[in-house]
């Protein structure tokens, strides 16, 4: 088993010292200008195991970055899963029950269901309500380069293109396949809401390069829209690449298997066989088509792999 462990650059650390918010739930922490701006809110931990985004967030509470103007809202989202890290099982943690990031729909919220993070999600419905921008940071199992991802409204391309970094981009225009993440709830998925809501996917869970990467676009993000000083850029940002989401694959069988070991951003051509999963094949529908996030380990019910196309 140990031969599968990810080498541990970075490590989740204790953060009781920030359960004791200022809004009245715990682990959200919100600070106001005094001057008319916008409503920017950090959200780390949506899956409990991707420490960037913990890093990113405990990085501004720790230095002291407040607003000029607007308010800046950071929040540790599923901190009880988290709190269950195992490095003999780290890819564990993603969640206790529920995959916190495919659960906001109104049918779930309002729903009879029950887990920890539904519970967690309804508590923090008010504070992902008050929000203009989201920058909702996580990371990957496999280690690809990171990138973005979001709703494909012009709202969210603009901010993702003027930050420059990462410069890649998964754009989905009709949703992720997969349930409602946290960028799609309440108005930031209606076609005709306003601000921006948007996910950065880091780079592997355990890498440090994740980490400064996750502090590097918290900090752009938060100066994009005014409420720190922009520090001056190093160099020229990247050429962007952009891809389109065609289909969401689940895992449908315990027998579920790629035809070739992937990672991320593999290509195939059209009609080539891309998996088989139980009597399903999952084949490329078109040329170019690009892979994302193929599960490392298949679960039953939940994401198999993402199949795109550049644009």
């Amino acid at each position: 088993m140990t031969q599968n462990l990810p080498a541990f650059e970075i490590l989740p650390r204790d953060l009781s010292a920030y359960r004791e918010g200022n809004v009245g739930i715990d682990y959200v922490h919100r600070f106001e200008s005094g001057k008319p701006g916008p409503h920017v809110l950090i959200s780390a931990l949506t899956h409990g195991n991707e420490i960037c985004g913990m890093v990113a967030a405990t990085h501004l509470l720790d230095t002291g970055v407040r607003p000029k103007i607007g308010t800046l809202t950071v929040c540790f989202s599923n901190v009880e899963a988290y709190e269950s890290f195992n490095e003999a099982q780290p890819f564990e943690s993603r969640q206790l029950v529920h995959n916190m990031n495919r659960i906001w729909s109104a049918e779930l919220l309002d729903g009879g269901e029950d887990s920890p993070e539904l519970r967690r999600a309804r508590v923090l419905r008010p504070v992902i309500d008050a929000a203009d921008y989201i920058l909702d940071i996580h990371s990957t199992s496999q280690d690809v380069v990171p990138f973005w991802v979001y709703p494909a409204y012009d709202r969210n391309a603009q901010v993702a293109l003027a930050i420059g970094r990462p410069p890649v981009h998964l754009v989905m225009p009709s949703g992720l396949g997969s349930g409602t993440p946290l960028i799609q709830y309440g108005h930031h998925g209606d076609p005709a809401g306003h601000g921006a809501a948007m996910v950065v996917e880091c780079g592997q869970h355990f890498k440090r390069s994740a980490a400064e990467l996750a502090t590097a676009v918290t900090l752009d993000f938060l100066a994009h829209f005014g409420l720190i000083d922009q520090e001056p850029a190093a160099a020229a940002p990247p050429a962007q690449r952009r891809f389109e989401l065609l289909e969401t694959h689940m895992v449908k069988s315990a027998d579920f298997s790629f035809t070739r070991p992937l990672v991320g951003f593999e290509t195939f051509a059209k009609g080539e066989l891309i998996a088989n999963n139980g009597g399903e094949e999952i084949r490329s529908p078109c040329d170019d088509c690009t892979i994302f996030m193929p599960t490392r380990a298949p679960i039953v019910g939940r994401e198999a792999v993402y199949l795109t196309r550049p644009l």
